[in-house]
């Protein structure tokens, strides 16, 4: 495996990182999960949104200062992941069910370990911001993101019926599992 670095997003990344997002949508992945909404926004926008979240200008009221980042291979320069530090949980849905962190890997980038190593670097970010006790949520049958979470160090404490469906379309029938999990820094 290759080593990674956290970038903070440029306007220099945005044909990266629209591949990046492409790829996703090709895969049918319509969610990039820790992408700070990129998701759902044109490139020069979500940098506008990702730059205030982080100065704590927050742009939506109902969010949380946060920190998002580019995973990026440093033979290549390739964004290979993406995570998105929440640096409170004065949220409904974060303490709920998103917790501090959230982070993704491309499609193609998965099953190499990346995903354990960009989380372990947020985990050293948010140490940085002084949060001491982590939390963690995912679906209860997203296992790599289970096994990512347990191996750098997460406690399942709750498994719980996600009902928000304010910020992932689910519909109504179907019944999702979250898990919390949480890591003592």
């Amino acid at each position: 495996m290759n080593e990674l670095e956290l970038q903070l997003p440029t306007l220099e990344y945005k044909k990266s990182a629209e591949d990046f997002k492409g790829e996703f949508f090709e895969n049918q992945e319509t969610v990039i999960n820790g992408s700070a909404l990129f998701d759902q926004m044109e490139y020069e926008q979500w940098l506008i949104h990702n730059t205030n979240n982080q100065e704590g200008n927050i742009v939506n009221n109902n969010w949380v200062p946060a920190t998002t980042f580019f995973a990026v291979r440093k033979n290549d320069l390739k964004i290979v992941g993406m995570i998105d530090i929440r640096h409170n949980l004065k949220n409904d849905f974060l303490a709920q069910y998103g917790g501090h962190i959230g982070f993704s890997v491309r499609p193609s980038e998965r099953k190499k370990g990346y995903g354990t190593e960009i989380l372990k670097m947020g985990i050293e970010y948010a140490k940085s911001l002084g949060i001491r006790k982590l939390m963690l949520g995912c679906f209860s049958d997203n296992l790599p993101s289970i096994k990512t979470i347990v191996k750098c160090g997460g406690k399942l404490t709750e498994t719980k019926k996600f009902s928000d469906n304010q910020f992932l379309k689910i519909p109504d029938d179907k019944e999702r599992l979250v898990n919390i999990y949480r890591i003592d820094l």
